[in-house]
């Protein structure tokens, strides 16, 4: 099969990262594959990356949003200055290997249902292990709690080919996601009341429910400094996983399963308020109370964004059944030991 060349479109989203982006702009200058452009959006740094990226490297187009929009809201206007047919979101932390976009186009051209697809994602300070926001592809158990090939929770297992098959996922991880433009038409951007964290899960989920396939492409290789923006542990970072995780469970499920499924991920929840109490961790419990306050305060909010994904699904929940967890994975993790994605997924 012969493949063609579409043009892709590279949008960075930038805040004050001038630290990553001689890292990031030499590697990507590297890239093999001949037919790209490279867009830095600059969401309102404070630093010197503006000035630093258009001194440097005058190939890159810049536009700066005025505001910090977040990482849905940048993206977004990213995507809409963009011209390519396929749209890679990519994080400024990033370093990708010379051959990391060819391996990509061949796997969309052989199957016209992909929607999206994901590199293989390891550390870039500890190159043979996987990293935490993207390893080899993302899935969700079915109280929304996601985990990856790679990374349950807070274990991140070493890279040693076991994951190094193509397969079919839930979600790709945002901090390296190609996506068919036109796709984006039928799903929809990224939703911007996210604001930070599983907005790109949110849209895979929303690309799923169109009856499209979401991949991992492990030919591809890309490393990530993680955790450039918000450090583990950060409120912020705590907040937004817990509210978020929510928030797209009550827009993407159909009711019948939001039904029985939404009451035990608040029990769930509840589980985690009480360890909290129990260990007088105040940020816990601040950011669930607060996560809980949001979702609560923004009910009609969220039943107007529902309204619109469930009119604009064509597959059940069902066609999504071999891509969730069936099972909760913070208990699997927590009460059993099940550390790997392996042993999750058995």
């Amino acid at each position: 099969m012969e493949f063609t060349k579409p043009l892709i479109s590279i949008i960075i989203l930038n805040y004050n990262g001038i630290k990553f982006l001689k890292v990031l702009f030499d590697s990507l200058l590297k890239t093999t594959y001949s037919n790209y452009e490279i867009i830095m959006v600059d969401n309102y740094s404070t630093d010197d990356s503006v000035n630093f990226v258009q001194k440097n490297y005058p190939s890159v187009k810049v536009y700066g949003t005025g505001k910090n929009l977040g990482y849905a809201g940048g993206n977004n206007f990213g995507i809409k200055k963009a011209n390519g047919e396929i749209i890679l979101l990519l994080n400024n932390d990033i370093e990708v290997t010379p051959n990391w976009l060819n391996p990509i186009i061949e796997e969309f051209q052989s199957d016209e249902n992909i929607a999206a697809c994901q590199p293989k994602i390891l550390q870039m300070k500890n190159r043979n292990y996987f990293e935490y926001a993207g390893a080899s592809g993302g899935f969700l158990d079915i109280f929304g709690y996601p985990f990856l090939r790679g990374r349950i929770m807070d274990t991140i297992e070493k890279d040693e080919g076991q994951y190094d098959d193509n397969i079919d996922l839930f979600w790709a991880s945002g901090a390296a996601i190609a996506i068919h433009k036109k796709v984006l038409e039928q799903s929809g951007l990224l939703d911007e009341d996210f604001f930070l964290h599983m907005e790109e899960i949110d849209l895979c989920w929303r690309i799923l429910l169109q009856g499209k396939r979401i991949r991992v492409c492990t030919d591809s290789i890309i490393y990530h400094f993680g955790g450039g923006s918000l450090q583990q542990g950060n409120f912020k970072k705590i907040y937004f996983n817990h509210r978020n995780s929510v928030f797209m469970m009550l827009k993407n499920y159909s009711t019948h399963r939001l039904l029985y499924l939404l009451p035990v991920r608040i029990a769930l929840d509840k589980i985690t308020f009480l360890k909290g109490l129990i260990t007088f961790d105040t940020k816990l419990l601040k950011s669930l109370f607060m996560a809980y306050k949001w979702l609560i305060i923004n009910f009609k909010l969220i039943m107007k964004k529902r309204k619109i994904v469930q009119q604009n699904r064509k597959v059940k929940d069902k066609a999504l059944d071999k891509l969730f967890y069936h099972k909760s994975v913070a208990l699997g993790y927590f009460l059993f030991n099940k550390r790997t994605y392996k042993e999750i997924w058995k």
